[in-house]
C-alpha cells in the first residue's frame, strides 16, 4: 500500500496573482502528489495549499515552492491581519495512511535541514516534530512576528533548529512541523468593531480559558466590513466546530451583535461535518457510512 501524507503550507501573500500561481506550481508537477485546494484571502495577505502525496513527492514539490516564495516574497514589504514571521510561515506535515506520525516528524527535519542550508533560512521544527517543549506550539514561536525576530533569534533558547541564527532579510523565518489534522474555521460578525471579535477570542481559545482544542484571534476582514473570530481547531474530535460556533454565538449576542456566516479555510475532514450534522439536526445512530459518496468511493 501507498504511503500518503498531507501537507498544509502557509505562504505570506493573498493579493499578488502572479506569485500566487508560481508558488503553487510545483505541486502540479510531480506525478505522486496531487494538489487539492489553495486559498488566498487579501485581507489575511496569505495563501493556504492543501497536497497529498508521496513522503518523496511532497519533499521535491515543496521545496520547490519555499525556493520559489524566497525568491518572490519581501516580508519588508508584507502587511495583512494574520499573523506571520516569513514568506513560507509554516509547513506541517499530516500522516493520511499507511504513514506514522514518526515518519512525518522524520519528513519535517529532513526539509527542514534542507530549506535552511539551501535558501539560508531560519527553521524551526513545531508539534509533534518540536525539539523543545517551549516550541511545540507555533504561537510561540511566531511571537514577535517578522519585526521581532532580529532580537528574539539572537536569544540562545530561540536559537533554530536549522540554518543561520540570523533572519533571512526578506523572506524571514520559517517554521516546519508534523501534526494531526487541523480545521482552519472562521466566524464572521455583523459588526466593523475590532474590540468585539478580539474579545470574543480569548473567551474560546483555549490559551484564555476557553475551548480545549481551540486558537482564535479576532480579524478586521476591512474590505468586507465586518470582523472575524479566526480560529484553528487542533482537534476537532475532540472540540467541534459546533461548541467552537455556539460559544461564539452567545459572546455575540451579549455584545448585541448577529453571526453573518461562517467559513473553513482549506480542506476539512469529513467526520467534522458529520458531527456538525449530527448536532444540529439532532441525527440517532449516524455515521459516515450513510453518505452516499463516501459509499460509492468506497465501491471504486
Amino acid at each position: 500500500m501507498a504511503k500518503i501524507l498531507e501537507s498544509v503550507p502557509n505562504y505570506s501573500v493573498g493579493n499578488d496573482e502572479r506569485i500566487i500561481e508560481k508558488i503553487v506550481e510545483p505541486f502540479n508537477q510531480h506525478d505522486d502528489v496531487k494538489l487539492l485546494d489553495y486559498s488566498a484571502d487579501p485581507d489575511h495577505n496569505r495563501l493556504v495549499v492543501t497536497n497529498v502525496g508521496s513522503p518523496e513527492g511532497l519533499y521535491e514539490a515543496t521545496l520547490e515552492s519555499i525556493e520559489i516564495a524566497v525568491e518572490r516574497i519581501d516580508m519588508n514589504e508584507h502587511a495583512g491581519e494574520h499573523p506571520r514571521m516569513g514568506a513560507v510561515d509554516v509547513v506541517p506535515f499530516t500522516p493520511v495512511r499507511n504513514v506514522t506520525m514518526a515518519e512525518a516528524v522524520e519528513l519535517a527535519k529532513k526539509l527542514g535541514k534542507e530549506a535552511g542550508n539551501k535558501f539560508d533560512l531560519p527553521v524551526y521544527l513545531y508539534e509533534e516534530a518540536a525539539t523543545e517543549p517551549g516550541r511545540e506550539n507555533l504561537a510561540e514561536i511566531r511571537r514577535g512576528e517578522f519585526e521581532g525576530f532580529p532580537e528574539k533569534i539572537a536569544k540562545p533558547e530561540w536559537k533554530p533548529d536549522f540554518g543561520p541564527d540570523k533572519v533571512h532579510p526578506t523572506a524571514g523565518v520559517t517554521a516546519i512541523g508534523a501534526r494531526k489534522p487541523l480545521v482552519a474555521f472562521n466566524v464572521n460578525l455583523r459588526t466593523d468593531e475590532l474590540s468585539i471579535a478580539r474579545d470574543i477570542s480569548r473567551k474560546v481559545r483555549h490559551s484564555n480559558g476557553g475551548l480545549r482544542y481551540c486558537k482564535a484571534m479576532g480579524v478586521d476582514l476591512e474590505d468586507r466590513g465586518v470582523v472575524q473570530v479566526s480560529m484553528n481547531m487542533t482537534d476537532y474530535t475532540k472540540t467541534s466546530l459546533q461548541q467552537a460556533f455556539e460559544l461564539i454565538r452567545v459572546e455575540a449576542d451579549r455584545h448585541g451583535v448577529e453571526i453573518k456566516g461562517s467559513e473553513i479555510v482549506g480542506l476539512v475532514p469529513l467526520n467534522a461535518l458529520i458531527e456538525v450534522a449530527k448536532h444540529y439536526l439532532k441525527l440517532e445512530d449516524f455515521s459516515v457510512e450513510q453518505v452516499i459518496e463516501n459509499r460509492l468511493l468506497e465501491d471504486l
